[in-house]
């Protein structure tokens, strides 16, 4: 028979306590909340105050309710007030040391079938198990902050748990209306394992002056749709918990992904940790404050003022696939003249074809007018023949992404422009300087990755090579924002920004799952309710295709050569076994014939 949790305790009352105090508190439980003083007790009860008075005014609560809620709610400074709890949960510092003395405290207080839970983030919930007597009624129940309104609640078994523990556990945090996924205890468990390698990455790409601030933020809002950039998170989450959760996972893991970059200790050092202090990657308002002012790194705008910018009014693009019929889209609607060149007539009848459907379903979504769609299809010419972009300013190259056949390419395109026209490639893993080499005229030749799908994605990555001359990259950040998307710059480099970013976290994810951790859905699960993402790695995985995502793995370490980079071994098979995703029906999940 399942326990029955009526009266709940809660050590600690900083952000995160009080935030579990309430959630407990919202559902009817009786808590006692404890805390180390009474000053730290009145903090605490003005957290739970404010967060009541926030949710009565946006309609989330009437004023009785709040009131009975808070009602339901004790205060105390002593752990002994815990001995009547069916279950107490810590919520102080990320301590090994604090917390095991709270638990070795906690165990003399409590009755002996009293679970003892731990909302670590980070540390070895086993460890603060075996400093108990009961080390079989201890587990880790790790909430997300904002408690209160975050879904996912991680519950971490050790090996020594008892298992109707674990299920009891589970079954209580559902009905708190949160999304428990049962794991074991494993540095990060599966939320913060993922996220802070992906953190920790975008740190060092930082540190290296790979790209701005600014640019890495926007390219994972834009490109993948997150909530926020990696850098706002960090300062968010604060860079001295950051660092501690990274440091505890690498000396658990010795994965290289998981050691600190260098960056954040010397920013700790300096006391810039985040919002809390006021400054961290960006310089906010004030301490606690979400508002970013303008500091000393702040761009003055996306196009440097003292280069000169290039005339751009006629495009060719090269290739009639979705990607290109995408791009000739995007370029005729902001009032560009565009030539696409396809290998057939047929080709490039479909792909104008394809341009004028999507159109039409603009007209009947009301996002365009008819006159407006009858004026971008006048923009766009076809063609077969390289040779009728003798006159236009940009190239934009997106056939099938095969090294020698784009430098065939850019070597034709080098003996039939104009001097001055630019040259760029659509390519998302292949390095731009080999289609740059195929050329006379390197400084010209650019990358510009669009999005898929183009007209609706709003990013894209302007990628110049070493050769890449200052006036090209200009050129084509105006454009960009001409047609308006939101460029980012980086360098020639493997992954670019978004998949560098991108891809070594999934990877790590298909690690996670072929160690049998958890479940592909409770992977899933955890990252888009812990971490608000679009799409679980595993669904995306398959979005995408897992042989397009083979290939990208390969591509990233073959260019760094690190490890943790090395493609999982179940991603390969399972490519092998020819379960590409969606595309074929079958990947990480099975799909329905359509």
């Amino acid at each position: 028979m399942a326990r029955e949790f009526r009266t709940v305790g809660v050590v600690g009352l900083g952000t995160m306590g009080a935030g579990i105090v309430e959630v407990f508190a919202r559902k009817g439980l009786q808590v006692i909340a404890v805390e180390t003083d009474a000053e730290a007790v009145e903090r605490g009860r003005s957290h739970l105050e404010t967060s009541t008075s926030r949710a009565v005014g946006r309609g989330k609560l009437t004023q009785e309710d709040a009131d009975a809620l808070l009602g339901r709610i004790t205060t105390s400074t002593s752990l002994a007030d815990l001995a009547d709890a069916d279950l107490v949960i810590e919520a102080v510092p990320e301590s090994l040391d604090l917390k095991a003395k709270v638990f070795a405290e906690l165990d003399a207080v409590c009755r002996p079938e009293v679970i003892l839970a731990s909302n670590t983030s980070s540390l070895s919930v086993t460890e603060l198990a075996v400093r108990t007597g009961r080390p079989g009624k201890v587990v880790g129940l790790h909430f997300f902050n904002p408690a209160p309104v975050q879904k996912l609640v991680e519950i971490v078994r050790t090996v020594v748990t008892e298992q109707d523990v674990a299920d009891d556990v589970a079954a209580f945090a559902a009905t708190l209306d949160k999304v428990p996924v049962v794991i074991g205890d494993r540095a990060g468990f599966i939320a913060n394992a993922l996220l802070f390698g992906y953190l920790n990455h975008a740190a060092k790409m930082y540190e290296q002056r790979y790209a701005s601030r600014e640019d890495l933020d926007a390219a994972m809002r834009y490109g993948c749709g997150y909530p926020m950039g990696p850098l706002a998170l960090l300062d968010l989450i604060g860079l001295d918990t950051s660092y501690e959760i990274l440091d505890t996972m690498y000396k658990q893991s010795r994965n290289q992904q998981h050691a600190p970059a260098p960056v954040l200790k010397q920013m700790i050092t300096a006391g810039l940790l985040g919002r809390k202090t006021g400054r961290g990657f960006y310089t906010y308002a004030g301490p606690h404050s979400s508002e970013v002012v303008p500091d000393a790194l702040t761009p003055s705008g996306t196009v440097p003022e003292d280069v000169a910018v290039r005339d751009i009014a006629r495009v060719g693009v090269v290739g009639t696939g979705t990607m290109a019929s995408g791009i000739v889209q995007v370029l005729a609607t902001a009032g560009l003249d565009v030539v696409v060149r396809g290998r057939s007539d047929s080709k490039v009848s479909a792909s104008i074809a394809g341009i004028r459907k999507s159109l039409e379903k603009a007209v009947v979504r009301g996002k365009v007018t008819e006159e407006d769609k009858d004026a971008t299809l006048a923009r766009i010419s076809g063609t077969t023949r390289l040779e009728d972009f003798a006159d236009v300013d940009l190239v934009v190259e997106a056939i099938a992404e095969e090294l020698d056949v784009k430098r065939a390419v850019f070597a034709a395109l080098d003996e039939i422009c104009k001097p001055g026209a630019i040259l760029a490639t659509t390519t998302s893993s292949l390095p731009v300087v080999e289609c740059a080499a195929a050329t006379s005229r390197p400084q010209d030749v650019i990358g510009m990755h669009f999005f898929n799908p183009a007209p609706a994605m709003k990013l894209v990555e302007v990628v110049s090579t070493i050769t890449t001359a200052p006036e090209v990259a200009a050129s084509v950040l105006a454009l960009c924002e001409r047609i308006g998307k939101v460029p980012v710059s980086c360098g020639d480099r493997a992954g670019f920004i978004v998949n560098a970013l991108l891809f070594p976290y999934l990877n790590d994810a298909v690690k996670m799952l072929e160690a049998h951790y958890a479940t592909a859905d409770d992977i899933d699960s955890a990252m888009k309710t812990g971490c608000a993402l679009p799409m679980g790695p595993f669904e995306l995985l398959d979005v995408v295709g897992l042989d397009v995502s083979l290939a990208i793995e390969r591509s990233l370490y073959q260019e760094f050569r690190e490890s943790g980079f090395a493609p999982a071994p179940l991603l390969e098979h399972l490519v092998t076994a020819g379960r590409l995703g969606r595309k074929t029906g079958h990947g990480f999940r099975d799909y329905a014939a359509r």
